[in-house]
């Protein structure tokens, strides 16, 4: 876990995000504050249409927020042009919930990494060089890349599609990934895998992670600090100790309420 000393490469002040006007107004994130340290987990818990997902795409760019502002790297971002949305891109990237539609399907796996060393200045590497950065990367979600060039990434299963998102990751090498559900749609096994690997990113290249997730639970597993979030708000948030192993909120109460018990004396710290 960073010390409270770590610098905040990411950070939000009052970030709003309304959908429509009038009658139809929905405030989908009201007035959100939120930072993270370098190489931190932070995991961001609620129900469905809380409003997590609408945040994380504020923080990746991919929406513009009605009202607040985000910094990165303790300077206001700056994505008003496409070159500048690209550069920030570099930084900070996404794996969600669904991986078949992360992918062109016209694209064989090969193409599909090459793009990303591309994207991090490797155009101009001599193949056999980017062949062996393909390699590795995909040595390290446990893919062997000589078995993959010549596959689309649909005739592969979910929980290979996820690993692959990952190896892309390696390769482009951002400061901040957002992982937004990216466990849900794949089969225990390959949940526990994928969870693995993102704390790897972590422990080995120091990479900080948003982790999106309904399941308070793998929050806990994942987590140094947690955000609860319901309708568009934080209401508790604090290390992943204090607010789930003594929640002070009754919505976070509810949450853990909801997590399926084996045992009558149920302890978090086996989740």
């Amino acid at each position: 876990m960073p010390d409270e000393k770590s610098n905040i490469c990411l950070s939000a002040s009052g970030l709003t995000k309304v959908f429509g006007s009038g009658r139809t107004k929905t405030v989908a994130v009201d007035h959100v504050d939120i930072s993270l340290c370098e190489g931190e987990v932070v995991s961001i818990v609620g129900e469905s249409g809380s409003g997590k997902t609408t945040l994380a795409k504020m923080l990746l760019g991919l929406l513009s927020p009605t009202e607040g502002e985000v910094y990165f790297q303790g300077k206001p971002r700056d994505i008003s042009s496409h070159k500048k949305r690209k550069e920030y891109w570099k930084n900070i990237q996404a794996i969600f919930q669904d991986p078949f539609s992360s992918y062109n399907i016209f694209h064989k796996i090969d193409s599909v990494l090459l793009d990303c060393i591309n994207m991090r200045g490797g155009r101009h590497l001599p193949y056999e060089e980017k062949v062996e950065m393909m390699t590795e990367a995909c040595s390290f979600v446990n893919l062997k890349f000589d078995e993959l060039t010549n596959k689309y990434p649909f005739e592969l299963s979910g929980g290979q599609m996820q690993r692959l998102m990952i190896a892309r990751i390696f390769l482009l090498d951002p400061k901040i990934l957002v992982a937004d559900e990216p466990t849900s749609m794949i089969d225990a096994c390959s949940r526990a895998t994928i969870l693995d690997m993102l704390m790897q990113l972590r422990d080995d290249i120091g990479m900080t992670v948003i982790f999106i997730t309904h399941d308070i639970g793998l929050a806990y597993y994942v987590s140094d600090n947690v955000y609860i979030m319901e309708q568009g708000v934080f209401v508790e948030s604090g290390s992943a100790d204090d607010v789930i192993l003594h929640p002070k909120e009754p919505y976070t109460q509810r949450l853990i309420s909801d997590v399926p018990k084996i045992y009558e004396e149920w302890d978090l710290s086996t989740v």
